[in-house]
């Protein structure tokens, strides 16, 4: 179970910065859209982009997650995608999320497929 002020700031229309590592270990941090259920932190993207290959090889992220209100208030959460969720399914999740931050269905061309990246926590710092 996620803590609730995770969930919270992940389900509101707040930016996220998503960690991964690269293949020389270095760290790569985008800004992303981010949602969450009540177990796991969701990121969606495109299978062909550099993340989405990063987790492949070394599934371990961080997550920080800013409140948009204030942005001196935040999580960052660490863990593992634990799955990659593909097909119509992410596709609707883009949509949602498209929906969630900017009111609009998703309009960007989509270049290979969407994915879900599901992120079981194993730390939780609050701010």
């Amino acid at each position: 179970m996620l803590d609730p002020k995770v969930v919270s700031l992940a389900q509101a229309a707040n930016f996220a910065a998503l960690t991964t590592l690269l293949p020389d270990g270095q760290p790569q941090t985008h800004v992303m859209w981010v949602d969450a259920d009540d177990e796991h932190v969701l990121i969606n993207t495109e299978l062909h982009r550099q993340k989405a290959r990063n987790v492949q090889r070394d599934p371990r992220v961080s997550v920080a997650i800013i409140d948009a209100a204030n942005p001196y208030d935040f999580v960052e959460v660490r863990g593992t995608v634990v799955e990659v969720v593909r097909g119509p399914v992410a596709r609707a999740h883009i949509d949602a999320l498209a929906l969630k931050y900017t009111g609009k269905p998703y309009a960007p061309a989509i270049t290979s497929e969407r994915v879900i990246l599901r992120i079981a926590v194993s730390r939780t710092v609050l701010r």
